[in-house]
C-alpha cells in the first residue's frame, strides 16, 4: 500500500474540478490551470447539448424553447384565441346571445310599431341602430380563431364602420330633439328641416369619414398576420399586428369624437319634457360608451396575445351592451311590463305637448 505525502491512503482525485451537468457551460478560473473551472448555468432558452465540459451554450431557435434541464430544444406550440378554449366560447357564446337578444328587441319594436312610445322615437333611427348593434355584436367574432389576412384586415374595418353607424344614430336622435325644441321662433324654417328628416344625414356622413379614414389606412399600412415568440414561454402567438398604429388611433379617436359629441349634446337635452327622457338615457349609454373605450386602452396596451385580444372582445361586446341596455331596455319594460303607460292618453298626461305634436317632431 502506498502512504502519500498526505498522510491519506486513498489515492488522490487527479481532476481540479468535476464535469459540467447538462445545462452548465465551462467558467475557468483566473490564475489556475485549464482543468480548474466553474460550472455557469446557461442563459434562459439556450443549452449544452450533451456533449460535456462545453465553454459555450447554445441558443435555442426562435421557433423552440430549452427544457428545463436545458440539454435540449423543444418545438413551442401555436396559439391564438381558438373558439374551442373555454375562454373563446365564453365570448362566442357572449356574442351570440347579445345578437340574438338585440333581434328580438328589434322584432319587438316591428310589432309594436304603431305604439306611442316606439313611434316617439323614430322609427328608422331605432331599427338602424338596432341593426348595427346586432352587428356590433356579430364583428366581435372576427377576433376569435386563427387569423388571417382576411380577419385581420375585416377586424378594424368592420369594427370600426359599424361602431360609427351606431354612435352617429345616438348622435342623429339626440339632435332631432334637441334642436327641436331649442331652435327659436324665428328659426321655423330650420325645425321643419329638421323634423322632415334632415338629422338622418348624420348617419352617412359620418360613415363616409370613418370610411374614408380606413380606406387611407388600408391603402397606407394595413393590418397583417404576425408572430410573437417572446412574449409566452413556449408558445407562438400568432395575431393580427394593427399595421399602421397611427391610423388605428385615428380610427379610434374619430370614433372616441364622435361618442363625445353625442355625449354632449344628449346631456344638454337631458331637461327636456318627460316625454323625451329617453336623452337622460342616452346620456348613460354614452357614458358607459366612452367609459368602456377610456378604460379599454390602458388594460390593452399592458396585455400580451390571447389576453389582449380578449379584451379588445370584451370592450367591443361591454360598448354594444351598454348601448342596448341604456336606450332600449326601459321601452322593452314599458311595451311588456307596463302597457297602460304606452297609450296617446298616458303620453298627453305626461307632456305640455300633444301627441299631434310629438308626432310631427318625430
Amino acid at each position: 500500500m502506498i502512504e502519500w505525502a498526505t498522510g491519506i491512503t486513498e489515492t488522490p482525485c487527479s481532476v481540479c474540478t468535476e464535469s459540467c451537468h447538462p445545462g452548465f457551460r465551462k467558467s475557468p478560473q483566473e490564475g489556475k490551470p485549464a482543468c480548474c473551472f466553474d460550472c455557469t448555468p446557461c442563459p434562459e432558452n439556450e443549452i449544452t447539448n450533451g456533449t460535456v465540459d462545453m465553454e459555450q451554450c447554445v441558443k435555442c431557435p426562435d421557433d423552440q424553447y430549452a427544457n428545463i434541464q436545458q440539454n435540449h430544444c423543444l418545438q413551442k406550440s401555436v396559439t391564438f384565441l381558438a373558439h374551442g378554449e373555454p375562454m373563446g366560447k365564453m365570448l362566442v357564446g357572449t356574442a351570440l346571445s347579445l345578437t340574438l337578444l338585440t333581434a328580438a328587441v328589434l322584432g319587438l319594436f316591428v310589432k309594436h310599431r304603431g305604439t306611442p312610445i316606439v313611434k316617439a322615437n323614430n322609427l328608422a333611427l331605432s331599427y338602424t341602430l338596432l341593426i348595427s348593434l346586432t352587428c356590433c355584436f356579430l364583428c366581435s367574432l372576427l377576433f376569435i380563431g386563427r387569423p388571417n389576412t382576411a380577419t385581420c384586415i375585416l377586424q378594424q374595418t368592420t369594427f370600426a364602420v359599424v361602431f360609427t353607424v351606431a354612435v352617429s344614430t345616438v348622435l342623429a336622435k339626440t339632435i332631432t330633439v334637441v334642436l327641436a325644441f331649442k331652435v327659436t321662433a324665428a328659426g321655423r324654417k330650420m325645425r321643419q328641416l329638421l323634423v322632415s328628416g334632415a338629422p338622418n344625414f348624420i348617419i352617412p356622413i359620418c360613415s363616409l369619414i370613418q370610411l374614408t379614414l380606413c380606406g387611407i389606412w388600408m391603402g397606407t399600412n394595413p393590418p397583417y398576420i404576425d408572430t410573437d415568440a417572446h412574449s409566452e414561454h413556449g408558445h407562438i402567438i400568432i395575431m393580427c399586428n394593427k399595421g399602421s398604429l397611427t391610423a388605428f388611433y385615428c380610427v379610434l379617436g374619430y370614433l372616441g369624437s364622435l361618442a363625445l359629441l353625442s355625449f354632449t349634446v344628449a346631456f344638454l337635452a337631458r331637461n327636456l319634457p318627460d316625454i323625451f327622457n329617453e336623452a337622460k338615457f342616452l346620456t348613460f349609454s354614452m357614458l358607459v360608451f366612452c367609459s368602456v373605450w377610456v378604460t379599454f386602452l390602458p388594460v390593452y396596451h399592458s396585455t400580451k396575445g390571447k389576453v389582449m385580444v380578449a379584451m379588445e372582445v370584451c370592450s367591443i361586446l361591454a360598448s354594444g351592451a351598454g348601448l342596448l341596455a341604456c336606450i332600449f331596455a326601459p321601452k322593452c319594460y314599458i311595451i311588456l311590463l307596463s302597457p297602460e303607460r304606452n297609450s296617446v292618453y298616458s303620453f298627453r298626461h305626461k307632456t305640455h305637448f300633444g301627441s299631434k305634436s310629438t308626432e310631427r317632431i318625430f
